[in-house]
């Protein structure tokens, strides 16, 4: 008789809960009921909280008020009042409740943080409600190759999708084995190469680039070898060599001889003298690079050693650079010597090139990373250490190279990029892998060797089995050094944890999606199963100790600004004549005709120097000797990098105060395009603003040759 009256009893407590709750949504799950995913935003998350309609709790942590039948309540009422006594925990397969449709979803836990949702059916009550699966992160690796299998094994363990034959529709991340332009049809997504980054990397641009930041700062860019350019710098080399040793008759200098375009150490040599440069072509040499050669580097087991460091630039705007806690250390085969004409051949004594040393018969495979021709940058550390060495010095003055270097190329970068994906046009955004080479002299201190722009990331090497068979077998170091790299550089670019979650204008979540989130151990399944990341950033996270280096980029800021037809990396004179006029800087002792000279002759030397260029007109390295010779003209009191400063804050002054009106015309000229025609990706017509300026440009060209040539007979 109790039974029966307690039973009736919950009855009519039960229906009376309906008419308590007609007309109002579900009750909000308290915070604590459901772990937050952390691939889901925080403006996601608050608006759930705030808008009880898309609010989800799991099954069975306390009794539901969801709107359901009385019929189903009344049969489960003494099965959800036990349950509400002892909470569930929410386990790998998780039952979550859609709050305000009495419908359950169920999914199975993905070691990448993410759920696969079964299909179910969503009551109407709450509105037209679609859920939304988390899609694998795609990857196109058809144009990887020599990083494919590193990169097959990095997709593999974040569990991504890899598409080893390309795909027709967008991928998220293409990954490219030589340049930017592997693939041209890509329009989305991310790419693992800047555009100009192989050209840049060469050896003579290298030297450019980091010689206009030691005019500036000689302290901070005496870690790059002194160098001189070759053929056009060769009088030069030639010339102080022969007065250096004048001076001092007991100095006899080394220098190493580097193909431009040179990669694996071929075409490498060394000289001592200008005269043993070797003779090709019927000139002195082809376009190299000859630098001073470091003749006393840190040696350990008695060989010349050097370090192969991996940096990731994940983007030119805002600048930031991250640096591999792990590199490798590449050691010659043959004891070191300092140089002298007998052992000057000797290049498994002096050149540290893996691509050289694997063929000297001295080369050790080694199955540890503490041992071999081939370590762990750490295990040389972990040695010095021993040796009461302060590795945290070294450390830092490696960032300092990193660093200082990257700010060096990205100036040019910027020309580059903004040639191949023009602002306004859809495209692609650019992440770089890059090898540094950096030799640690006997002092510690670094030096920068080179950097490449496609370092080998191999994870095997070819052995000889028997007599004359080779094959490949995995190199332990090398998986261990590159796959990391590989795999967090790939988790650092995740499109997914990029890209904020979508929202309406009222900041809640959309309508037309779910998100389910899940608890924290299924998030946990991924991170558990990798280690912690071995790419640590660098910048900006130590912007303020480096920021006050990037004055070149401030002059390629003005340089872009002028260009005026989208894609070309040249200013034509009518865009130098503006630059000039708009920061205000002729007069009456510097008449636009003396403009007009300047620009022919700077243009000229350097159209000499680059003779394969593209495009006629001066190019950033050019227009940046014009506006330091601008500075020194108009500061000459000055030391060079005041006067550069000054001009700098001159210019940008007067362009600051130009900025609304140049903002206003835009809009007038937009105003007047027929909007079916404002995508058009057409070419440009004869009467089209980009032929009209090079036009004008032709003709100023020809009208500057002229005038140029008559002040020059006045």
């Amino acid at each position: 008789m109790s039974e029966h009256y307690e039973k009736v009893k919950v009855q009519l407590e039960q229906m009376k809960s309906p008419a308590e709750d007609t007309g109002a949504e579900a009750e909000v799950a308290p915070a604590a009921a459901l772990p937050v995913s952390a691939s889901v935003p925080a403006s996601a998350r608050s608006a759930r909280r705030e808008s009880s309609r898309t609010s989800i709790q799991p099954r069975n942590r306390s009794k539901s008020r969801s709107k359901t039948s009385s019929r189903d309540r009344n049969a489960n009422v003494k099965q959800d009042s036990d349950k509400s006594k002892a909470p569930s925990r929410v386990g790998s397969d998780q039952m979550l409740q859609i709050k305000g449709t009495g419908k359950i979803l169920q999914g199975k836990a993905e070691t990448n943080g993410s759920r696969e949702e079964d299909k179910a059916a969503i009551g109407k009550e709450g509105g037209s409600k679609v859920v939304q699966k988390r899609r694998a992160v795609t990857v196109d690796t058809s144009k990887a190759k020599t990083s494919l299998e590193a990169l097959k094994l990095s997709i593999k363990q974040l569990k991504w999708k890899e598409f080893p034959m390309g795909r027709r529709s967008a991928c998220d991340i293409y990954w490219h084995g030589v340049s930017f332009h592997d693939n041209e049809n890509i329009v989305s997504g991310q790419v693992n190469k800047f555009p100009g980054m192989i050209e840049m990397l060469r050896k003579i641009n290298l030297s450019r680039a980091v010689r206009t930041m030691q005019e500036l700062f000689p302290e901070e860019y005496n870690f790059y070898p002194r160098s001189w350019i070759l053929p056009e710098e060769y009088q030069l080399f030639s010339t102080q060599i022969r007065l250096l040793k004048d001076n001092d008759s007991t100095l006899k200098p080394t220098f190493i001889v580097k193909p431009d375009s040179g990669s694996q150490g071929d075409g490498i040599y060394l000289i001592r003298d200008p005269a043993d440069l070797r003779v090709i072509s019927g000139s002195p040499v082809k376009q190299a690079v000859v630098q001073e050669y470091i003749q006393k580097p840190l040696l350990i087991d008695k060989l010349k050693f050097d370090i192969r460091l991996y940096v990731l630039v994940r983007s030119l705007e805002p600048l930031e650079i991250y640096i591999a806690k792990e590199g490798l250390s590449r050691f010659c085969t043959e004891p070191y010597q300092e140089p002298c004409q007998k052992n000057l051949n000797h290049v498994f004594m002096h050149l540290t090139n893996y691509s050289l040393n694997i063929h000297s018969g001295n080369f050790v495979h080694s199955d540890s990373c503490n041992t071999g021709s081939k370590r762990t940058f750490s295990s040389v550390l972990y040695r010095l250490a021993s040796k009461g060495v302060d590795i945290k010095k070294v450390w830092s003055d490696i960032i300092a190279l990193v660093i200082k270097t990257v700010i060096a190329l990205v100036p040019e970068l910027k020309v580059y990029y903004q040639a191949d994906i023009p602002p306004g046009k859809p495209g692609p955004t650019c992440f770089q892998i890059l090898g540094f080479d950096i030799l640690l002299m006997k002092n510690l201190k670094p030096v920068l060797l080179e950097v490449n722009a496609n370092p080998s990331m191999r994870i095997e090497h070819e052995q000889e089995v028997s007599p004359g068979v080779f094959e490949y077998v995995p190199s332990p170091v090398d998986e261990e050094v590159k796959v990391g790299v590989i795999r967090d550089t790939l988790r650092l670019m995740d499109p997914v944890q990029r890209k904020p979650h979508i929202s309406n204008l009222l900041g809640e979540a959309s309508e037309e999606a779910i998100v389910v989130e899940v608890g924290s151990d299924e998030k946990a399944g991924l991170v558990e199963s990798l280690p912690s990341l071995c790419l640590k950033q660098v910048f900006p996270k130590y912007m303020k100790q480096f920021n006050y280096l990037r004055i070149v980029e401030r002059i390629a800021d003005i340089f872009l600004r002028f260009l005026g037809v989208k894609g070309t990396m040249k200013l034509g004179p009518t865009g130098f004549r503006t630059f000039i006029r708009n920061c205000k800087l002729s007069n009456s002792s510097f008449t636009m005709a003396s403009v007009d000279i300047l620009y022919i002759d700077i243009t000229r030397r350097w159209a000499g120097m680059v003779p394969d260029s593209r495009e006629a007109g001066m190019g950033l390295q050019a227009f940046v000797e014009a506006f330091f010779y601008l500075a020194a003209r108009r500061f000459k009191a000055l030391p060079l990098r005041e006067q550069v400063l000054s001009l700098l804050e001159l210019c940008e002054s007067a362009l600051e105060g130009q900025g609304h009106v140049e903002k206003s015309r835009p809009q007038k000229q937009l105003s007047s395009i027929n909007p079916a025609s404002a995508h058009s990706t057409a070419p440009p017509t004869l009467s089209s603003p980009a032929h009209t300026r090079r036009h004008q440009d032709d003709r100023a060209d020809q009208t500057l040759r002229h005038s140029a040539k008559a002040n020059v007979e006045c």
